[in-house]
């Protein structure tokens, strides 16, 4: 019996949750070893991720990263000694049950056969009203609201990524789809259309992680994680819908029970963020320095800490 091509896309993005959560945690281990394992971690996350795409529609695809955030809030649980919270737990419980009924209501996705015919969604009306308005909206977001707020209103520059991020997954679920094909004897690098979604998706990505780094830069990341991943999350699964037509056949009790299931997700998201155990901040009157250590004996840094005395 085959695999249906939901299930591959499932798998994948299970995978791609895996290697992520883990990478956070090899990372935070702070050994030259495990940084590196946790960079390759990441790399094989994306690239599941990607091919994911590929095979299911983003309404299943999409929701499935709140994943890396349980498996890095266990791993952090047990390896890092970072207790999680009960409230936490109910985080971790709601994503996954959020998870299961996206799983089970998913649509079957209709692949598209060339890259003519994706070229032929991606120009259908409907989405193009999508693109100008997207477009629009950053421009604005841009030259109008970042000079004059971007520095203390978290919206301005998450409102960018999200926005140039859901024309990313689309695009590169363009390409993948035409990678497949020609993998398959079906070539489709001889078409324009191609190389023009290859570009979208550079022009996007590079946009993207401009504007998420500055968000980073700006804001605390206990913050910029679950908005970022409110607002990406529903508008990629808004583009994808409109071009793809995800939703096309599904009864009305499938799609609310998948919107119950983004939301559960979206509710576990926020709470597992809002309960993470913060680091203590240093007592008052402690300085402390951070050296660079040998990179030799595998140690990225070490801690000195001299507290100030209350005698005089």
């Amino acid at each position: 019996m085959g695999v249906s091509e939901n299930s591959r896309g499932l798998i994948l993005a299970v995978a791609s949750s895996a290697f992520i959560g883990a990478s956070f945690i090899l990372k935070k281990k702070g050994l030259k070893r495990a940084g590196a394992n946790g960079t390759r971690a990441v790399i094989v996350g994306e690239i599941a991720n990607f091919v994911a795409y590929v095979y299911a529609p983003a309404v299943l695809v999409t929701p499935l990263g709140a994943l890396s955030i349980i498996i890095s809030a266990v791993l952090a649980h047990f390896m890092l000694k970072e207790r999680l919270q009960k409230m936490g737990v109910v985080g971790c419980v709601s994503c996954v049950v959020g998870s299961v009924v996206i799983v089970i209501h998913a649509p079957q996705e209709h692949t598209p056969s060339s890259v003519q015919e994706i070229w032929t969604l991606a120009t259908q009306t409907a989405f193009l009203i999508y693109v100008v308005a997207t477009l629009s909206v950053v421009l604005a977001l841009i030259l109008y609201f970042e000079p004059r707020c971007g520095q203390t209103n978290i919206l301005v520059y998450l409102g960018i990524c999200s926005l140039m991020g859901s024309i990313t997954v689309v695009s590169i679920k363009a390409i993948g789809i035409a990678i497949k094909l020609t993998l398959e004897g079906i070539n489709q690098i001889a078409y324009p259309q191609t190389w023009f979604f290859l570009s979208v998706a550079v022009i996007c990505v590079i946009t993207q992680l401009n504007y998420l780094n500055r968000a980073l830069d700006t804001f605390n990341a206990a913050i910029v994680s679950p908005v970022y991943y409110v607002m990406f999350t529903t508008l990629t699964i808004i583009a994808s819908a409109i071009m793809f037509k995800d939703w096309s056949g599904q009864d009305v009790s499938s799609i609310a029970s998948e919107l119950c299931g983004f939301i559960t997700v979206l509710s576990g998201t926020i709470i597992l963020h809002a309960t993470r155990e913060q680091e203590p901040a240093p007592p008052l009157g402690t300085v402390t320095w951070y050296v660079s250590g040998d990179s030799l004996k595998g140690i990225e840094e070490h801690l000195i800490t001299v507290q100030s005395s209350d005698e005089q």
